[in-house]
C-alpha cells in the first residue's frame, strides 16, 4: 500500500499560485539547457522511501488546507555546496486537485497514510467539487465538507 506526504506550500496563496510557480521553473531550466524536472528539496530524507514510491503523492496543504497532491517520482538524496545533506523529492509536475481538508501548521513534513488522504476532485460523488474556492475553504473550516 502506498504512502504519503504531507508538506505546507509556503509562500502560495491558491493552487494557481502553485501551477504558475511550477511552470516558471520548468520553463528557467529549460532555458538554462537542463532538462526540465519538478522537484522540492528538503533537509531530512524520508526513511520510508520504498513505500512513499510505490505509488505515494505528495500532498499539498495551502492557507490551512490540503488541496493539490502531486505524485512522487523519485527520491535523490545528495549533499550541497555547503556539505549540508538534502534531498530532492522529484515530483510529477501534474497537479491533481482534492477535496479539502483542514489541517493546523507544522514544520517539515509528515507521513499521511491513504485513509487520511483526501479524494481528488472529480472522483466518487461531487460533494462540493464544483463550488468557488473561497466556499469550498470556508466550509472545509467548518468541518462540512
Amino acid at each position: 500500500m502506498a504512502l504519503h506526504l504531507l508538506k505546507l506550500c509556503v509562500g502560495a496563496e491558491s493552487v494557481d499560485d502553485l501551477r504558475i510557480w511550477i511552470a516558471q521553473r520548468l520553463a528557467a531550466q529549460k532555458a538554462a539547457g537542463k532538462p526540465p524536472e519538478q522537484y522540492h528539496t528538503t533537509r531530512m530524507a524520508p526513511k520510508r522511501a520504498e513505500e512513499l514510491l510505490d505509488g505515494g503523492s505528495l500532498y499539498w496543504v495551502i492557507k490551512g488546507n490540503i488541496q493539490v497532491r502531486q505524485r512522487l517520482l523519485d527520491i535523490r538524496r545528495f549533499v550541497d555546496g555547503e556539505g549540508i545533506s538534502r534531498c530532492n523529492l522529484i515530483l510529477e509536475p501534474v497537479l491533481h486537485e482534492t477535496v479539502w481538508a483542514p489541517r493546523r501548521p507544522f514544520q517539515g513534513w509528515r507521513y499521511l497514510v491513504p485513509d487520511d488522504a483526501p479524494r481528488d476532485f472529480g472522483t466518487l460523488d461531487a460533494d462540493g467539487d464544483d463550488l468557488p474556492p473561497e466556499m469550498r475553504r470556508e466550509l472545509a473550516g467548518l468541518g462540512l465538507l
